[in-house]
């Protein structure tokens, strides 16, 4: 019965932790969703709806890591959604998505042994891109 116990507290330990990470991903697609993919598309090539009457091509948001020598650019990439990166060049039609920095922050450390608190939607966008690498990423920078 002992060991029953303690398999059952594993297993229900697991799913737990399965859904609560479906979960998260499911935010961070459905904001991509919400806030990308009229130009991006719904797969992230850059291929959306609104695509065609832009001056700027959207980029295949799948090849981020692989245009980066297969390193994930985890900053870069929140500083593109949230704007910091606007100034860059060509990402002229590139909206500022303010919406991505409202609401709770979460801990993120940002490589250099800091920590500081990021706005939880900008993390969550961020990851849900990491996830439809393609090829995945091979290594990773904060």
């Amino acid at each position: 019965m002992r060991y029953f116990r303690i398999v059952a507290s594993i297993v229900i330990s697991s799913v737990a932790t399965i859904s609560a990470a479906e979960e998260f991903s499911d935010l961070g697609k459905d904001l991509f969703v919400e806030h990308c993919a009229r130009c991006h598309g719904i797969d992230a090539t850059g291929k959306g709806s609104d695509a065609i009457d832009l001056r700027t091509q959207p980029a295949d948001l799948t090849k981020i890591s692989e245009r980066r020598g297969g390193v994930w650019p985890m900053l870069e990439v929140m500083s593109i959604l949230d704007g910091y990166l606007k100034v860059q060049e060509p990402r002229d039609d590139m909206p500022i998505i303010t919406e991505l920095n409202d609401g709770p922050t979460v801990e993120f450390d940002t490589g250099n042994g800091l920590v500081t608190p990021i706005p939880s939607k900008l993390i969550e966008v961020a990851e849900y891109l990491e996830s439809i690498q393609s090829p995945k990423p091979e290594r990773y920078v904060p």
